[in-house]
């Protein structure tokens, strides 16, 4: 394929980095005291933010010069290699376990998340599948059976480190992409329906995440226990007010939000900044979630638009599930905001996939 190459999407661009500006910020307003708590360090959780910035903004940079379907080739590897890395990480003595999770491979505060690899794998896996079996995608054997074969055995891997944020924002992701794809009402209808009682079975097979069920209906029944993390969100939320109490004058981050810098850093950001600072975010937000899927719809080809479709619906999936579970919509989970939370592997691999979407934007009609 060869096709005259423009200028990426500077909209996009820009929308990224001030959202990435403001996460590191906040990643040191909220953790310099946690950080000199467990590190002596009041920069360390900063430091590494911004150094995974970095790393991160490279990666960008090189996929949005590197043609987008030159990864088409290489989709069946990558997923097998993933694959592979989600089962080494299930080893005893290989795997990381952080927070009630088996799901790192690395040494000390360093590593790799193998389910966050496995997302953008599936995406470009599946956006090479749905380009070229369009016609089968009415049905069911052919079309939508094959893709939910492979979703449900990287979903049942992912639980067993177990990880039910990031498991749900695939299930999530995977889902919308086969909707885009031209799959039947009716049989994602089916889906949504087998999918609802799985979760019940999910849910009902592990007393804690009946706890943050019944929590997420009345924290105020347990609040020293499951009830905690969503309440002192909210007490971070509520005083913020308009204008919030000034950069650094979180209350909630001195040990009251449980590592307030990574899965509830919007709620110290609102605290801190108020409603103005926390709608600023969410603006920007929705104007790289418009961008990318104006990107999906101008795309070159179906290979491109499936992956754009699935990039940006990762994204936007995270965003809602994480911004839910802060404010007290949904259930609480662990799932970081994209670009803002402290991390790694997420921070990183979301900057590389907003790289593969630029570099589509590049050929955009």
């Amino acid at each position: 394929m060869v096709q005259h190459r423009s200028n990426p999407d500077w909209i996009v661009i820009i929308a990224t980095l001030f959202l990435l500006g403001i996460g590191v910020v906040m990643v040191y307003s909220a953790s310099a005291v946690w950080a000199y708590r467990e590190f002596g360090d009041w920069y360390f959780y900063a430091k590494r933010q911004f150094l995974f910035a970095v790393l991160g903004i490279i990666s960008m940079y090189l996929m949005m010069n590197i043609d987008y379907w030159v990864w088409k080739k290489w989709a069946k590897i990558g997923l097998l290699t993933f694959f592979f890395l989600l089962v080494i990480v299930l080893i005893p003595g290989i795997g990381v376990t952080r927070g009630g999770a088996t799901s790192w491979l690395g040494v000390g505060s360093f590593g790799i998340q193998p389910s966050e690899f496995m997302k953008l794998g599936m995406i470009i896996y599946l956006a090479k599948m749905f380009s070229e079996r369009q016609k089968q995608m009415g049905s069911f054997t052919k079309g939508l059976l094959p893709p939910l074969a492979i979703l449900g055995l990287a979903f049942g891997l992912i639980m067993m480190q177990p990880d039910l944020g990031t498991g749900a924002v695939l299930v999530g992701t995977v889902i919308l992409m086969i909707y885009t794809a031209g799959a039947r009402i009716k049989h994602l209808v089916s889906l949504m329906l087998v999918g609802v009682i799985g979760f019940i079975g999910l849910v009902l097979a592990a007393p804690y995440r009946i706890k943050r069920i019944i929590a997420f209906l009345d924290p105020w029944q347990d609040p020293l226990g499951a009830g905690y993390q969503l309440i002192q969100s909210l007490y971070a939320i509520g005083p913020g007010g308009l204008m919030g109490l000034g950069l650094g004058m979180s209350r909630q981050k001195h040990l009251y939000v449980p590592e307030p810098h990574t899965d509830f850093i919007f709620s110290i950001l609102a605290e801190e900044l108020g409603f103005i600072g926390g709608t600023t975010v969410l603006l920007l937000f929705l104007i790289l979630l418009w961008r990318g899927f104006r990107i999906a719809i101008t795309a070159p080809d179906l290979f491109g638009s499936f992956l754009a479709v699935g990039i940006i619906g990762m994204i936007a999936i995270q965003v809602i599930i994480n911004i839910g579970v802060v404010t007290g919509l949904f259930p609480v989970t662990g799932i970081t905001l994209p670009l803002l939370s402290s991390g790694g592997s997420s921070l990183t691999l979301t900057l590389t996939s907003i790289g593969i979407l630029l570099n589509i934007s590049r050929y955009s009609r």
